[in-house]
């Protein structure tokens, strides 16, 4: 019996995340320099995924 193609491993499926977790968004803020030292980590600016 195959297996449904969503129940597949997100390493097969090979597609890009658009939703990013909220360390890599400060991170990608960080180098940015939209986020500070001290700066509230809720209520973080939209980010795109890195390319």
């Amino acid at each position: 019996m195959s297996q449904h193609p969503s129940l597949r491993a997100s390493t097969t499926l090979g597609g890009k995340r658009s939703v990013l977790k909220r360390f890599e968004r400060i991170e990608i803020l960080k180098k940015s320099g939209d986020f500070k030292k001290g700066d509230r980590i809720t209520g973080l600016r939209k980010t795109k995924p890195p390319v």
